[in-house]
């Protein structure tokens, strides 16, 4: 039986709530960017950089980031429970899958730390 203390949320609803506002948040961050450099086909590093440094774009792309891992985090958890069962691959279906998870945690805290380097470091 699958709990819901590895779940990121309080419930199922919940989790499918927050997955859909990080959706949006990483679509607007997307075309935020994106029409960006449609905006600057003559982009220099000066250009970027001076954009990516701003506080805006900090603080939205640090959203960006946080969603990226709730959305990974969620989605992964749900696939996980689902296909990592003793039903469908085994006896070692409960450890296989808390294996993968564990993996997949240590991971994406890990791109979270590196990514709050990259955007908050000098």
């Amino acid at each position: 039986m699958v709990t819901t203390v590895t779940s990121f949320g309080r419930s199922g609803l919940y989790d499918w709530l927050l997955q859909r506002f990080t959706a949006v948040i990483l679509l607007t961050y997307t075309i935020c960017v994106g029409s960006f450099l449609l905006l600057h086909p003559q982009l220099d590093y000066a250009t970027w950089a001076g954009y990516m440094r701003s506080t805006p774009m900090k603080v939205f792309s640090l959203m960006a980031l946080l969603s990226i891992v709730a959305h990974a985090w969620i989605g992964l958890w749900s696939v996980s429970t689902d296909y990592l069962t003793v039903r469908m691959i085994g006896p070692r279906g409960n450890m296989i899958r808390i294996l993968f998870q564990a993996g997949y945690a240590v991971v994406l805290f890990a791109y979270l730390v590196w990514g709050v380097q990259i955007l908050w470091g000098n």
